[in-house]
């Protein structure tokens, strides 16, 4: 498909021998020749290299040089505490629209002198154009055109990026950090998308391939594709946008109230304020009719996003549909993630997904399915 984009790496993909696929309009790697399985196992178990190029990267700065007028402009558009981000950490957030639902989901760094956001692949012209619509005149936005994004995932994680750059190891979870290195300036954070300790990092393009090849050539590196990723994130009880959240969704909904600090809800000091809040605050306060849960069926074969649930297994009335599902490699069983009605979502509940005319049992669970490692 010769119209799809390329992220730096694409040519260090075919040497390595992966399958590529269209995702988000890009050309990327779906699996190696090492197989999803051992990819997935391989991160857990030491250390993997993700490309993520392919999403958004973007800065805001404000004009009057005080950070607290461009954090407080963002938080017209999330219901994100971005005012009290202390610099050098970084937070996730929402940006909603005025019916309550998520128009994306993205990580928000607070760099001293202004903002860096990294959003979804799918979404990222969107949200730029958001931004630039409703972002006053008093805040810069610029996209990152020139930088490759690429995550490094696994207990093995710390010591390799360090042997590069020493100064990633007093990295806590959630710091961010620009420090210098043999490839440019990198910019890091100690975040990730899989359960593991690891860290994002952008790097100019010019330096990518040969980065991402110096992390490589660690034995306890290998590449890991969007096949393994999906299975990783899922077990870490993540959200991927587009299946698990999108605009009909509300955070009540999707059991993100964390997301939204105290000082944005009902009675905090920047009460409300976001696309949404008159919807979404009062949700936070009570409870939705639907809830995001955490599936795990019987046997071996996972419950497909799509899959209809029901209370009983000759009930004819629908409580809620699958959004996510695989079979977990680390918890060696299938594992979904599911919208149902709120009075079944208790840990223990018994509930039935009509899989190819069949109603089979899943056991409502709390998420992650597998405990995360960050580095605290």
């Amino acid at each position: 498909m010769p119209d799809l984009l390329k992220t730096p790496l694409h040519g260090l993909h075919l040497k390595l021998g992966a399958r590529m696929v269209p995702f988000a309009g890009y050309d990327m790697p779906v699996q190696y020749p090492l197989g999803v399985m051992k990819e997935h196992l391989h991160c857990r178990a030491r250390a993997g290299l993700f490309d993520v190029s392919h999403m958004g990267q973007i800065l805001i700065h404000p004009k009057s040089g005080d950070l607290r007028d461009a954090a407080l402009s963002l938080e017209t558009l999330v219901p994100a505490d971005i005012a009290g981000l202390s610099a050098g950490r970084q937070r996730y957030g929402l940006f909603t629209n005025p019916e309550g639902g998520i128009e994306d989901d993205l990580m928000i760094a607070n760099r001293g002198d202004h903002l860096f956001l990294v959003v979804n692949a799918a979404c990222k012209a969107a949200d730029l154009a958001h931004l630039q619509a409703h972002l006053p005149d008093s805040c810069t936005i610029t996209p990152v055109t020139d930088r490759a994004l690429l995550a490094l995932q696994g207990p093995d994680a710390e010591a390799v990026l360090a042997r590069i750059v020493p100064d990633v190891a007093t990295m806590r979870f959630m710091d961010v950090a620009v420090i210098d290195s043999p490839f440019g300036p990198l910019w890091v954070s100690r975040s990730g998308y899989t359960g593991e300790d690891g860290y994002e990092i952008s790097v100019a393009d010019d330096q990518a391939e040969a980065f991402a090849s110096a992390l490589l050539a660690e034995d306890a590196v290998e590449a890991i594709g969007l096949g393994a990723r999906d299975s990783l994130r899922l077990e870490a009880g993540l959200c991927l946008y587009g299946s698990d959240l999108d605009t009909a969704t509300t955070p009540a909904e999707a059991d993100l109230g964390w997301a939204v600090q105290k000082v944005r809800r009902s009675g905090g000091a920047r009460e409300g304020g976001f696309p949404g809040a008159d919807r979404i605050l009062p949700e936070l306060a009570s409870s939705p009719a639907r809830t995001r849960i955490g599936l795990r069926p019987e046997g071996r074969a996972p419950m497909r996003p799509g899959t209809v649930l029901y209370a009983s297994p000759d009930s004819d009335t629908p409580i809620g549909t699958v959004t996510s599902g695989a079979f977990g490699p680390s918890i060696e069983g299938p594992m979904s993630m599911a919208y149902v009605a709120t009075d079944h979502i208790s840990p223990g509940t018994l509930i039935f997904g009509d899989v190819r005319g069949k109603r089979l049992p899943a056991t409502v669970t709390k998420m992650p399915f597998r405990p995360a490692t960050y580095k605290r």
